[in-house]
């Protein structure tokens, strides 16, 4: 099925100016009933430490397997960009991410991997996962 004028109705970020923001958007999933993963990855996520202030630098991986829901790449970006100037430890921005993503696509499941350059030496790699559990029946 292709994209419709309906599935880009509530985006809007994407064409627009662009500014860092934690506004995540999403689209319609025309295949709720199948089981595929999508991937999304960058090389140029960047936060701050928040002890000293200098920079830390990241790959991020995302991968997850919709519901219903779809995450507009560009917002994603827009999201990440805004961790620019943010003082915050490594795994508690990876699971924040995690939780997020999971609060807008409601997936059946999502991994967010957070592969930070080395600082002293020392390389960090987080990875976060969330998945739905099964749906309960109703006692009747």
């Amino acid at each position: 099925m292709p994209t419709s004028k309906k599935d880009l109705a509530h985006l809007t970020l994407l064409g627009g100016k662009s500014q860092p923001g934690k506004t995540l958007e999403t689209f319609p999933n025309h295949n709720p009933k199948r089981r595929y993963t999508v991937t999304l990855s960058t090389d140029e996520f960047t936060c701050l430490c928040p002890a000293t202030g200098q920079p830390d630098f990241a790959s991020i991986t995302i991968q997850y397997i919709p519901d219903q829901w779809i995450l507009e790449s560009k917002s994603l970006k827009l999201y990440l960009w805004s961790y620019r100037n943010e003082g915050v430890f490594h795994e508690h921005v990876i699971n924040t991410i995690c939780d997020d993503l999971v609060k807008t696509l409601a997936p059946h499941w999502i991994e967010v991997t957070g592969a930070f350059g080395d600082r002293g030496g020392i390389g960090i790699t987080i990875v976060a996962r969330h998945a739905k559990g099964p749906r309960r029946k109703s006692k009747a």
